[in-house]
């Protein structure tokens, strides 16, 4: 397939562009400084002509640097407008050119407010409570109305992203944890970046359509720094487990009906030296 992608310089995007290209797909880089073979893009401007491409991936999204909930910063009507008009904008134009199959990268922050411990499905109205949630479930909703004979439109809502790369999301909790201060009790759910690529290569052959949910683990920090301590030999303890039952984990049966199998314990053990 020739596929087209958004944000291939984030860290999603990323793993998608090479787990794409491995599997000989042909992909198209959308970016504000396109270099050879790219094509100019930017949420703020009309989309490009994206003709002869079979597919879109959109994971570009503006938000302050190193935020997603609070990525608004001080201008929640411009972080709206972009993200939100600048999504739908592309999704139509790629529609209107032909192309099949569109996959948005959503997120578990469109559901919200539920509380603690709700087993999450893809039939739950989306209850977000931040801008950053509502902006998301807002593009969901206007992708999926886009539906139409020839244009199979599917969201992935995918939790926290993990892998290696350039300001990893643990880069921090792994350096105070080595350094000796104290580290907060926490558990979360977490995914490879590679099985978000898997999950979009999944959805786009498929031509599937609607929301997916994409998690892997319930990951206690107590747990993931014990790791770290088996392979640096740290001597500090990990801190103490946090309350799993507290987490509402995300029901990915959707997903895995299409042969979808994330790597679990054994991908983030393999992913770990590399982040460190």
């Amino acid at each position: 397939m020739r596929i087209a992608l958004t944000g291939a310089s984030g860290l999603v995007g990323r793993f998608i562009e090479t787990e794409a290209r491995a599997a000989g797909h042909e992909v198209t880089r959308l970016t504000r400084r396109p270099g050879p073979g790219d094509l100019a893009f930017d949420l703020s401007a009309p989309p490009p002509d994206l003709s002869g491409h079979d597919a879109l991936i959109h994971c570009a999204f503006d938000h302050v640097p190193g935020r997603y909930r609070g990525g608004e910063g001080d201008d929640p009507d411009g972080f709206a407008l972009r993200n939100r008009d600048g999504s739908l904008r592309l999704f139509r134009a790629a529609r209107a050119c032909g192309v099949g199959a569109a996959v948005f990268l959503s997120t578990r922050a469109v559901y919200g407010a539920y509380p603690p411990g709700t087993p999450l499905t893809e039939d739950l109205a989306p209850r977000p409570d931040t801008l950053y949630g509502r902006v998301k479930a807002e593009v969901e909703a206007g992708l999926h109305a886009l539906a139409a004979p020839g244009f199979a439109p599917a969201s992935l809502r995918a939790t926290g992203v993990y892998g290696p790369g350039p300001d990893h999301k643990w880069q921090g909790l792994f350096a105070a944890y080595l350094a000796g201060r104290p580290v907060a009790a926490r558990v979360a759910t977490e995914v490879h970046g590679a099985d978000v690529a898997a999950a979009c290569l999944a959805l786009i052959g498929a031509r599937a359509t609607g929301a997916f949910n994409c998690s892997d683990l319930l990951l206690d920090q107590h747990d993931l720094l014990a790791e770290v301590q088996r392979l640096t030999g740290c001597p500090h303890d990990p801190p103490p487990r946090a309350d799993a039952g507290a987490v509402s984990a995300m029901d990915c049966t959707r997903l895995q009906d299409l042969g979808w199998r994330p790597g679990g314990w054994a991908r983030l053990r393999a992913a770990l030296p590399a982040m460190l």
